[in-house]
């Protein structure tokens, strides 16, 4: 049994991975103000509800892009399962190279995608992450990240929009009758999620332009159903894509756990 742990500025989302398939998956929120004692018990409840013992974990994988709450949830895991904690970073993935300027710079997250991808897809592909924020990651057939485009995400452009207004409200993320809106609630999907829309198709665009032409699109990340019209852009919509590169990640340093 592997278990692979994404933390996300938004949530923190822990699978099992047993038998072939994802038998649990759990949400917690990210709150760096938490100590350990706050993410081992709430992961006790889930196990023990789900009556699963910490013993038959063989390998635990873990991404984070919260630097506050990496060592916290490391002494969480190490409490639970042992030392032996894969931490996903630069480097941790043989055949996966990173072509930018920093590559300590790339979201550990970023590095599950598109290890991801490589061992689905031996092709250039860019994965759409929509998150808190909205990511797009280009990977080349040979296993390459190339680089990173970034923007704030769905809901965290609602909510700029709402903290920093006066009259204008917090709308659910809701595709609008038209572009043309009739009330402020409409207004603002139409402007958020229709002009998104035109954002992921255009960046899409550019990037399989600088390409040759030649790049599939894969989307993954909570909001990416929200947008129902870009779904024909994607040859492939998986919320699971994170957790599933951990995983590989694991596989590929414990082939013996297996």
């Amino acid at each position: 049994m592997l278990l692979a742990v994404d933390v996300g500025n938004t949530d923190t989302v822990f699978g099992l991975y047993d038998s072939g398939t994802w038998s649990n998956v759990w949400r917690m929120r990210s709150q760096t103000q938490e100590k350990e004692a706050h993410y081992e018990s709430r992961l006790r409840l889930h196990f023990l509800e789900a009556g699963l013992w910490f013993g038959d974990v063989e390998t635990v994988v873990l991404s984070s892009v919260v630097p506050a709450l990496t060592p916290v949830i490391q002494k969480t895991l190490r409490s639970l399962f042992g030392d032996d904690i894969i931490t996903v970073g630069p480097g941790i993935f043989p055949d996966l190279s990173i072509a930018i300027d920093h590559p300590h710079e790339i979201g550990a997250d970023l590095i599950a995608n598109a290890v991801a991808v490589m061992s689905r897809y031996q092709q250039n592909c860019v994965v759409v992450d929509f998150g808190t924020a909205l990511t797009f990651t280009t990977v080349s057939a040979q296993g390459q990240i190339l680089g990173v485009a970034i923007l704030p995400g769905l809901a965290t452009a609602v909510r700029a929009l709402f903290t920093n207004t006066a009259q204008l409200p917090e709308v659910p993320l809701k595709l609008p009758p038209s572009a043309i809106g009739k009330n402020t609630t409409e207004a603002i999907q139409a402007g958020i999620l229709l002009g998104y829309e035109g954002l992921v198709k255009s960046l899409i665009q550019r990037i399989r332009a600088e390409l040759g032409g030649e790049c599939i699109a894969v989307a993954t990340g909570g909001l990416s159903s929200i947008i129902e019209t870009l779904q024909d852009e994607f040859i492939e919509i998986d919320t699971q894509l994170t957790l599933d590169g951990l995983r590989v990640i694991g596989e590929r340093l414990h082939p013996d756990r297996v």
